[in-house]
C-alpha cells in the first residue's frame, strides 16, 4: 500500500508539469486549429535562462531563492516576447491551416534549436536545489522541492481552468474554439482572442520550463522531450480538450512513475507510445474528444 501511494504521488508530480506544458498546446489547437511544434522552444528558452542567470546572480551575492525568482521572471518574460513575435510574423498567417502551421512550426523549432546551441553551447546545465529537505506523510517520502513545484504547476492549471470557465475572455476563447465564424457574428473580436490565447499558451510553456529547471538537467534540446510527451498527452485526451490534456498528462505521469519503478525509464517510454496507440485505436479522437 505504501509503495502504491508513493507511485501515485510521484506520478502526480510528473504529470503536473506535463499538464502545464500540454495545456498550452491544446489551447493553441483549440482556438487557432494549428499544430505548434515550436512550443517546446518556449520551454527550453525559459529553462535555459534560469540555468544561466541563477549561477550568475548567486556569484554576485544574490540569495538562491531570489536569484531563482528573478531568473524565472526573466525566462518567462523573454519567452513570451519571442512567442508573440513568432505569432505576429508567422503563425497569424497560418491560422486554421494544419499543413502550413506544421511546416512553419517545424522550421521555427529547428531555427531556435540551432540558435540555442550557438549561444548557450551544448553543455548540460543544472540549477542548485531551491528548497532542501523531504516531506513525509502516510509513509510516503517526497522531496520538498518537487512537491512545491508540483503544487505551483497545479495552481497554474487550476487558474487556467477558472479563466476558461468563469471569465469573459475564457468564454470567448471557448466560443471561438467551437465555431469561430459564429463567434465573430456575435461580436467576439476574433483576432484579439487568438492573440491572447497564443500569449497564454506561450506563458504556460515558459512557466513549465522555469519550474522544471531546478529538478532536471537543462540542455538546448530539453524541450523536445516535453514536446513529444505533451503531444501524446493532448492526443490521448483529445485535441483541443482542456480536461483531456489534464487526463492525458496524468496518464503519462503515472506510466512513467510505475514503469520507472518496476522496469526502467526506456521501457516506460515504450509503454507510453504503445498504450497511446491502443487508446487511439479504440477511440481515435481521444478519451475526451468530441465524437
Amino acid at each position: 500500500m505504501q509503495t502504491a501511494l508513493q507511485l501515485v504521488m510521484t506520478g502526480l508530480q510528473i504529470g503536473s508539469v506535463y499538464m502545464l506544458f500540454s495545456l498550452g498546446l491544446t489551447l493553441i489547437f483549440g482556438v487557432m486549429k494549428i499544430v505548434n511544434f515550436a512550443h517546446g522552444q518556449f520551454f527550453t528558452l525559459s529553462a535555459m535562462l534560469v540555468a544561466v542567470l541563477v549561477p550568475w546572480l548567486t556569484t554576485r551575492g544574490v540569495s538562491l531563492p531570489v536569484a531563482f525568482g528573478l531568473g524565472a521572471l526573466a525566462g518567462i518574460a523573454v519567452s513570451i516576447v519571442v512567442g508573440l513575435l513568432l505569432y505576429q510574423f508567422g503563425f497569424r498567417y497560418f491560422q486554421r491551416d494544419l499543413v502550413g502551421s506544421f511546416i512553419l512550426s517545424i522550421g521555427f523549432a529547428l531555427l531556435f534549436e540551432g540558435v540555442f546551441l550557438h549561444y548557450f553551447g551544448g553543455a548540460v546545465r543544472a540549477v542548485p536545489p531551491i528548497i532542501d529537505g523531504d516531506v513525509s506523510f502516510f509513509g510516503v517520502n517526497l522531496t520538498a522541492q518537487r512537491l512545491a513545484l508540483g503544487l505551483v504547476a497545479l495552481a497554474f492549471t487550476l487558474a487556467l481552468y477558472w479563466v476558461l470557465s468563469a471569465t469573459r475572455l475564457g468564454k470567448a476563447m471557448r466560443a471561438v474554439s467551437i465555431d469561430h465564424e459564429a463567434a465573430m457574428l456575435q461580436g467576439i473580436p476574433y483576432k484579439k482572442i487568438v492573440f491572447n490565447s497564443f500569449a497564454i499558451a506561450t506563458f504556460l510553456g515558459a512557466v513549465a520550463g522555469a519550474i522544471m529547471a531546478p529538478i532536471s538537467v537543462i540542455t538546448p534540446t530539453v524541450g523536445a522531450d516535453y514536446l513529444v510527451k505533451g503531444f501524446i498527452a493532448v492526443v490521448i485526451g483529445g485535441l483541443g480538450s482542456v480536461p483531456g490534456a489534464i487526463v492525458g498528462s496524468l496518464f503519462i505521469g503515472f506510466l512513467e512513475s510505475v514503469g520507472g519503478y518496476f522496469f526502467d525509464p526506456s521501457s516506460a517510454n515504450m509503454a507510453i507510445f504503445v498504450l497511446a496507440m491502443l487508446i487511439l485505436l479504440l477511440r481515435p479522437k481521444g478519451v475526451m474528444g468530441n465524437g
